[in-house]
C-alpha cells in the first residue's frame, strides 16, 4: 500500500503546475523544533500557566515579562536548520511544480531552505516591530534583551506573530485563499487541522487530488484523495528523488 501510495502520488506531481502546499507544526518537529503545546517534564517545572494562555494577547499585555520568558525559551530555536521537507518542497517550486508553501509555521524554515512564494499564516519570529514608533527589528533583539526587549524610544519590541485572540492578516489570508482555489493539487502535510481558522482555508480546495501527509489522522481524512500515514521529511524527500 505504502509503494502504491507513494507511486500514485508522484504520478500526479508530473501531472500537475498548480500545486499547493499546506503545513503545519509537523513539518518543522524533523528539525528538533517541538510543537509548543506538547507539555514536557521541563515546561512543567518552570511555568506556572498553559501555552495557550501564556501565547495570548491578553496575557502578553498582562504580563509581558512572563511571556517574552516562555517565548525566548520555548518558541525560539535560532540553530534549527531546514529538514527534508523543506527541502523538497524548495525544489518542487523550483522546477514550477509547486506554487505556494502555506504555512501555520513561524520558524523561517521554509525560506531558509529556498521556498520563494510563502504565505506565514500566524506571522514570524524574524520580524519584531516597536509597538510605539513602528521600526522594525530582527530575531536578535528578542534573543539578546533582558527581561522586555525595548526600542530605543521606549516602545515595547513586539514579534510579528499572531498570538492567541489576535486575527490573522487578512491580505495573507486573501493571498492563500486564491492560490488554494486555484491549486489543481493540493498537499497537507504536518498539521492536525484543529486550529482555526487557519485549517478552515483548506475548504476552498475545489480540486479532486487532495493529499494527506501525516503521522496521525486528521479530521480531513475521510474527504483526502490519498492519505499517507508517515514522517512528511521521508515522504516528501522518497518522492522528489523518484521524479
Amino acid at each position: 500500500m505504502w509503494m502504491d501510495a507513494k507511486e500514485q502520488l508522484k504520478q500526479w506531481i508530473n501531472e500537475s503546475s498548480r500545486i499547493v502546499f499546506f503545513g503545519g507544526a509537523g513539518v518543522s518537529t524533523e528539525s528538533g523544533i517541538p510543537d509548543f503545546r506538547s507539555v514536557d517534564g521541563l515546561y512543567n517545572q518552570k511555568y506556572r500557566f498553559p501555552p495557550e494562555t501564556i501565547i495570548s494577547h491578553s496575557f502578553y499585555v498582562r504580563n509581558p515579562e512572563e511571556f517574552y520568558r516562555f517565548y525566548k525559551d520555548k518558541m525560539i530555536f535560532k540553530d534549527a536548520k531546514p529538514n527534508k521537507a523543506h527541502i523538497a518542497l524548495s525544489k518542487l517550486e523550483t522546477i514550477g511544480k509547486l506554487k505556494a508553501v502555506i504555512t501555520q509555521n513561524i520558524d523561517g524554515l521554509h525560506q531558509a531552505a529556498g521556498s520563494r512564494e510563502v504565505l506565514e499564516l500566524h506571522g514570524s519570529i524574524h520580524r519584531n516591530y516597536c509597538t510605539r514608533c513602528g521600526q522594525a527589528f530582527g530575531l536578535d533583539a528578542i534573543i539578546t534583551a533582558e527581561g522586555v526587549p525595548r526600542c530605543s524610544c521606549g516602545g515595547t519590541i513586539k514579534p510579528d506573530v499572531v498570538l492567541y485572540e489576535e486575527g490573522l492578516d487578512q491580505h495573507t489570508i486573501a493571498k492563500a485563499v486564491q492560490y488554494i482555489q486555484k491549486a489543481d493539487m493540493l498537499i497537507i502535510g504536518g498539521t492536525s487541522l484543529t486550529v482555526y481558522p487557519a485549517a478552515g482555508l483548506t475548504d476552498y480546495y475545489q480540486g479532486n487530488r487532495l493529499v494527506l501527509i501525516n503521522k496521525s489522522v486528521t479530521p480531513m481524512d475521510g474527504r483526502a484523495d490519498l492519505v499517507i500515514s508517515g514522517p512528511i521529511g521521508q515522504v516528501l524527500d522518497d518522492i522528489i528523488n523518484m521524479l
